[in-house]
């Protein structure tokens, strides 16, 4: 069981009890603090955060109007989002980011998902490549400054990062924004100290980022505690959030260490990355719609997939608009982080692994069709167009079949909800 799957059940399991006592807090905060445990929260934390709702909801009383069990819950949300640290809000201006990390944190991508994330904000990025001691780092960064479309800068086979990070700066200097990526070791050891400071010396950084894995849990709050103590940290960026059940253990422990969460790592995608706002986290594990989120995903994917604003218009469903559909959906990231942002917690994950694979069959299907096809579904149903579009996207006569029968309920449906005047006047209040 996962963080958010246990404080939703403890909730859930609150709001049926007929009376709101000692006892029934009790067993509640029991509730909580297994879920707490279970994802690698450290104890001390766990019992002072109980501690106070325990406190909180004996000796006061709700507004008027408010039931005791919304009462407790917004109690058990305020201090949660406490745990967890302060929000950030970035500074979108010019700054040099110097990241630091041990092997595994996912520090190189974090690096080029960052030049992205201020580059997509109107300010100019670059990337240089400080690693001078992992095989083929200069070339995975390279590759991931292509994808993200931004400078690059490194030197292939010196072994003096310092002398890099000051070449690089003279060679970036009218950029707005410049990450340096730096070398990493299985521990923090006295040769990566020394090195660190050297480049630091010569980079000069506003910001010395930290970068740490989700699923190494409280050792979190370790990590950024000794590369504080060594070179300085301004920062943390925590990776891996959405593939790791230890999310809220190193998030908590990070803020227990003092060391302030600036972004966190969504999905493998160089657009997965957001600034972190610990509202926004504990709200999605306890199934609370982030509608502005999931707009400004949307509103992200489209631009990325460069899609035509016509391509998404909706008067009439066929495959060519389907097809922007799906193109869009894969640039927001996984399903299990779309139906987050849509409040959606329980669909089982079993459920959404299912569906995005079909999802991703359906989009290569489509793509080995002609446009005419696309345009017109009536045509596909001569048997040698199925068997050619079968060929060339890799699959079966069955599973393209299978796609019609499926978009075709669809379509149905989608005509239905069209000619729901009730259902577009609700729709377009919504939006």
């Amino acid at each position: 069981m996962d963080l958010g799957e246990g404080l939703r059940k403890a909730i859930a399991k609150l709001k049926r009890a007929t009376i709101i006592d000692a006892k029934t807090i009790r067993e509640f905060n029991k509730e909580l603090q297994k879920s707490l445990l279970s994802a690698d929260v450290d104890v001390a934390l766990v019992r002072e955060l109980t501690d106070r709702i325990e406190e909180k909801a004996l000796k006061s009383r709700p507004p008027p109007g408010v039931a005791p069990t919304d009462y407790i819950t917004n109690i058990v949300y305020d201090e949660l989002v406490a745990l967890m640290g302060q929000s950030y809000e970035p500074k979108l201006k010019r700054q040099r980011i110097l990241l630091m990390g041990l092997y595994g944190s996912g520090k190189t991508t974090t690096a080029a998902k960052l030049a992205k994330y201020y580059q997509d904000r109107g300010l100019s990025a670059a990337l240089i490549c400080c690693d001078v001691s992992r095989p083929a780092a200069y070339e995975q960064l390279e590759t991931l400054a292509k994808q993200a479309n931004v400078s690059f800068f490194g030197k292939k086979g010196e072994k003096d990062a310092a002398k890099i990070a000051k070449e690089g700066l003279e060679r970036f200097k009218e950029k707005q924004v410049v990450v340096c990526d730096t070398s990493g070791r299985s521990a923090l050891d006295g040769q990566l100290i020394e090195e660190l400071k050297r480049v630091s010396s010569a980079f000069k950084p506003d910001e010395k980022i930290m970068v740490i894995s989700a699923d190494i849990g409280q050792v979190a709050g370790r990590q950024a505690a000794q590369f504080n103590s060594a070179v300085g940290v301004t920062g943390v960026v925590v990776t891996k959030i959405d593939g790791s059940g230890k999310g809220g253990g190193a998030l908590s422990a990070t803020n227990a260490a003092r060391s302030a969460v600036m972004f966190i790592g969504t999905g493998e995608k160089l657009a997965n990355i957001e600034p972190y706002r610990s509202d926004k986290f504990i709200g999605a594990l306890l199934g609370v719609p982030d509608m502005a989120g999931l707009v400004a995903s949307v509103q992200n994917a489209v631009k990325e997939a460069e899609i035509k604003p016509e391509e998404l218009e909706m008067d009439e469903l066929n495959f060519e608009s389907f097809y922007a559909q799906l193109r869009a959906m894969g640039k927001m990231g996984p399903l299990q982080s779309i139906f987050g942002m849509m409040g959606a917690t329980e669909v089982p994950k079993e459920m959404m692994e299912q569906g995005e694979e079909k999802l991703n069959r359906y989009k290569v299907i489509i793509g080995s069709m002609t446009k005419e096809e696309r345009s017109d579904e009536r045509i596909l149903h001569n048997p040698g167009r199925i068997r050619r579009i079968a060929k060339g996207s890799g699959t079966t006569e069955k599973e393209v079949h299978q796609l019609i029968s499926d978009f075709n309920k669809m379509r149905k449906m989608f005509d239905n909800l069209k000619n729901d005047r009730a259902f577009r006047k609700r729709f377009a209040k919504m939006m």
